[in-house]
């Protein structure tokens, strides 16, 4: 009799809750269902627009796709080429270096346009060309640029002896002779220099066309041994 007393009991006593029965867990996804009854195309088209809103936020926050219109930037990046820009790179404290090539907005220095070049100064530098050897100094040091600049390009045709302001950037195409650069512009306002505030990111990876996929290369190393500068 205890048997069946204590079998009766347990049959009497509720099961495992039920998701579809716990309101919470039918209000928690209930605005998406609503959405795609609403939404012509229904799941198909909200997955679209999830896309397109994720793709948004990565092209405001983080990464960015950067057309290069010119030779400027020759061989290492041609007409033609697209370049993803981390918007990232430069973020947290962290702050153009030597030899980094950067996208910046050109507005009221370059021109109203983003433009791509190598830093090559930043503020406090000396940059000065050319040394006996025909080579960029900067802060007394000779670089060795023919691991990127254009094949038959001279560092620079004309010369200059420049000192980089706190908080800019003097920059170079490595096509030297096709390029417009801080040098063309060192009697406009801002006398050449980007300000730091201006870099949209640091060109990160050519993902077209398929033949030229790869990373970009920052060449820190042919400025490594240059000392920090004293001046500005």
């Amino acid at each position: 009799m205890d048997t069946e007393v204590r079998s009766t009991e347990r049959d009497r006593s509720p099961g495992p809750a039920d998701p579809a029965d716990d309101p919470v867990g039918r209000s928690r996804f209930a605005w998406a269902r609503q959405l795609t009854e609403w939404l012509p195309g229904g799941r198909i088209t909200l997955s679209l627009l999830l896309c397109l809103v994720f793709l948004l936020l990565l092209n405001t926050f983080v990464a960015k796709p950067f057309l290069i219109p010119s030779a400027s930037m020759e061989n290492g990046l041609r007409i033609g080429d697209r370049v993803l820009v981390n918007r990232l790179a430069y973020r947290f404290g962290a702050e153009p270096r030597r030899g980094d090539v950067i996208v910046f907005d050109g507005s009221g220095y370059f021109g109203n346009s983003d433009y791509v070049k190598r830093v090559v100064g930043v503020g406090g530098d000396r940059v000065v060309c050319c040394d006996k050897e025909g080579r960029l100094q900067v802060n007394g040091r000779s670089v060795d640029e023919s691991a990127f600049l254009f094949p038959g390009d001279s560092p620079s045709s004309v010369p200059f002896a420049v000192v980089v302001p706190k908080g800019t950037l003097f920059v170079l195409g490595d096509h030297r002779g096709r390029s417009s650069d801080s040098r063309d512009h060192l009697g406009s306002p801002g006398g050449g220099m980007i300000p730091v505030g201006s870099v949209v990111g640091r060109a990160q990876w050519v993902v077209w066309p398929w033949g030229r996929i790869g990373r970009v290369p920052d060449e820190e190393g042919a400025y490594g041994r240059v000392p920090e500068g004293a001046h500005g």
